[in-house]
């Protein structure tokens, strides 16, 4: 009886360690810059977990940058910086939006409103299961058009996020410029550009209960349905993505109207302007 009773402690002490080494499938992260203009991606993780290509980069005009996931449970949020100018030393990068405190790489930093971001949880559920949720907030604003693009996953996975070009029709109001010259380069949230308790849904307004849309946030909405507006904002479209091999996040080109068609601003005359990937 008491060799048995080794032998099934020792089963279940070899089942405990096979379950704890058990891994998350591998899934690859990558982001697309489709627009004419240089962007520097930036990442940052939540509390806990880990930082990822050291929280930033340069990523030029139609090109990509590919790179490991976690294999285990990971959440952030990841965006495009537009407008930078390096700084003093290489370390330092100064930019119009979505800037982290005048750093490349942000290491766990935040970025300046406004941006548009992508947020993503990675491996949650058993390793089983192994879901993965993803979608595009507007809650602090938007600077360039971003999807997010799940391939070869199980389940629910849509492509979701915001394709249009919110710069070109920002309330005056909400609009912020380059340094130099009259472009709109980003589109504020209500609550950056006035601090409201209401619009930045503090303090009592804190809550699904108290805190609601605004003329603001429905400009974004109007736009792109699927984004988040606002801070308690629960977009309709739900997803319940399974093991996808690769997330891919694009960022957009800028679009213009010209002659009532929408182009690409770097577009030639008479020819279509190359795209690094198609989601």
């Amino acid at each position: 009886m008491a060799s048995l009773s080794l032998s099934l402690l020792t089963i279940s002490l070899l089942s405990l360690a096979a379950f704890s080494n058990a891994a998350y499938s591998p899934m690859t992260l990558t982001i697309v810059n489709n627009c004419p203009f240089t962007v520097w991606p930036a990442l940052q993780a939540n509390s806990g977990h880990d930082v990822l290509e050291g929280g930033g980069f340069e990523l030029r005009s139609l090109s990509h940058r590919s790179f490991a996931a976690p294999e285990k449970p990971w959440s952030g949020r990841i965006w495009a910086r537009t407008g930078c100018q390096t700084g003093a030393t290489p370390s330092s990068l100064h930019c119009t939006t979505g800037d982290c405190a005048g750093r490349l790489q942000c290491a766990g930093l935040g970025g300046s409103a406004p941006a548009s971001l992508a947020q993503v949880s990675l491996h949650h559920g058993s390793v089983d299961q192994d879901f993965t949720s993803y979608g595009v907030s507007l809650v602090d604003g938007f600077n360039v058009g971003l999807t997010v693009t799940p391939h070869e996953g199980h389940g629910q996975c849509p492509v979701l996020g915001c394709r249009v070009d919110l710069t070109a029709t920002c309330p005056d109001v909400l609009q912020v410029r380059a340094p130099a010259g009259s472009q709109v380069v980003g589109c504020k949230s209500g609550c950056a550009a006035f601090g409201t308790d209401e619009l930045c849904c503090k303090n009592k307004y804190n809550s699904p209960h108290t805190c609601r849309s605004s003329k603001y946030s429905e400009f974004f909405k109007h736009a792109c349905p699927q984004a988040f507006t606002y801070a308690h904002d629960s977009p309709s479209l739900t997803h319940n993505c399974a093991k996808p091999k690769e997330l891919k996040l694009f960022t957009f080109l800028r679009r213009t109207r010209s002659n009532g068609r929408v182009t690409d601003e770097a577009e030639a005359p008479g020819k279509k302007r190359k795209v690094a990937w198609r989601d």
